[in-house]
């Protein structure tokens, strides 16, 4: 039960953490560090190296039609491409690739692309480089060559400009939402991105308010600070109060980084396309708090415990790997949810302690769940803190005022049997 005493060292945790610089600076700059790794990305994608091409065909008409082809596309018109074609036999080949190997390996020739007259039947090419998986440079070519194999292809069955472009083409889905309580309605990209956005804000944060709680514990106790922290509350308040203190730290700043999402998805300064437009929910954002508020508790009875049993850093790796399990495995199943919605692992892993905490917001944000589901992830959580926080008490107790050699799981351990 909470009384004066619990809510002095929330008070403490709060001046500490809510007011400090470092608290400020990543709340403030960590929405404009993501925004500036997407911006980033984008100039990466936009700055392209100068590379130098040879496309090297079995057959000469393949060679004429590439020339062509390329020498049309945009691919050419940007200045960032030079292609060179030849008509070779595979034992030419050969010989060709000895030729230029020092030019390939001093970067000078990109790349020299094989097209053998089995591609007609398979397309399959051949990619020689010094870099061969270059994803976004084959991404760039392979469109004006597979336009190329088609046209050859169906060249003698006389099917006409549209029939081919017709068969160039691929499919597109347009994806419609079915709700139970909404009408049908065309869905982009929006919940695709939110779920990363969900899943990505969960996980940084449980990371660095777990590992500001670890350091903490460590710190007062090689300062020798909590031994007058406890000449005037008991060790469970002292707990009690930091973890209390460090999740109201933690929901404030996952509620900033909430805000200015929603500002930026519904601002009418930023034009989104229709495709990628995110729709976030009151229902969406309440749950993600209370779920994560749940959440931050009992990882931070976790990283208090361990912080609690260890004098310094190094030693307390050896005890955080467990945890960081558990705050990694739902995050890769999470993302994974992301590809496939309706995953048993991801339908599981939703309503369990701890997974839950992680892979339910992602649920929530690609497909619709009943409300008693949410509802269920929270209370799993809740009654995981009531399992976890006596635990975490009584190696906390014991651990607090211990110094000197790392102990041994073992005796870790027998400090559960201790009694009070």
């Amino acid at each position: 039960m909470f009384n004066y005493r619990i809510l002095s060292i929330v008070k403490r945790e709060l001046k500490e953490k809510l007011f400090s610089k470092s608290f400020i600076l990543t709340t403030v700059l960590f929405p404009v560090f993501l925004f500036m790794v997407v911006g980033i990305q984008a100039l990466l994608h936009m700055d392209e190296a100068y590379s130098k091409i040879s496309i090297v065909a079995e057959e000469q008409k393949l060679t004429d039609a590439f020339q062509n082809e390329l020498a049309k596309s945009e691919l050419m018109k940007n200045g960032k491409y030079n292609f060179s074609f030849y008509t070779m036999t595979r034992d030419e080949l050969k010989q060709f690739l000895e030729t230029n190997k020092k030019e390939l390996l001093d970067g000078k020739i990109t790349g020299i692309i094989y097209v053998p007259v089995s591609a007609m039947k398979d397309k399959k090419l051949e990619y020689y480089s010094k870099s061969p998986t270059n994803l976004s440079l084959t991404r760039k070519i392979e469109g004006p060559i597979n336009k190329v194999l088609i046209d050859t292809y169906f060249n003698n069955r006389s099917l006409s400009a549209e029939e081919l472009d017709f068969a160039r083409k691929g499919i597109d889905f347009n994806g419609f939402k079915i709700s139970k309580d909404k009408n049908i309605k065309e869905e982009g990209f929006g919940s695709l991105i939110l779920s990363y956005v969900f899943a990505f804000l969960l996980y940084i944060s449980l990371l660095m308010t777990g590992q500001m709680m670890l350091q903490s514990v460590i710190e007062e106790k090689a300062n020798r600070i909590v031994e007058v922290l406890l000449s005037s509350v008991s060790s469970k308040e002292l707990m009690t109060g930091k973890i209390t203190g460090s999740a109201i730290t933690a929901l404030m700043q996952m509620s900033i980084w909430l805000a200015a999402i929603v500002a930026v998805a519904s601002s009418a300064i930023i034009a989104l396309p229709p495709e990628v437009v995110v729709g976030i929910s009151t229902t969406q954002i309440v749950f993600l708090l209370v779920n994560f508020g749940v959440g931050s508790v009992l990882f931070l009875s976790l990283f208090g415990m361990v912080g609690s049993i260890f004098d310094n850093p190094q030693d307390a790796q050896s005890g955080m790997w467990p945890i960081m399990m558990l705050i990694m495995i739902p995050f890769f199943i999470a993302i994974s949810m992301m590809e496939n919605p309706n995953s048993p692992i991801g339908n599981v892993t939703a309503l369990l302690p701890f997974t839950s905490i992680m892979v339910m917001p992602v649920k929530m944000t690609v497909v619709d769940v009943p409300i008693w589901q949410l509802i269920l992830s929270v209370v799993v959580n809740i009654a995981a803190i009531f399992f976890v926080f006596p635990i975490a008490g009584k190696i906390y107790r014991v651990g607090i005022l211990r110094t000197g050699k790392k102990p041994k799981w073992s005796e870790v351990i027998k400090w559960l049997k201790y009694k009070y």
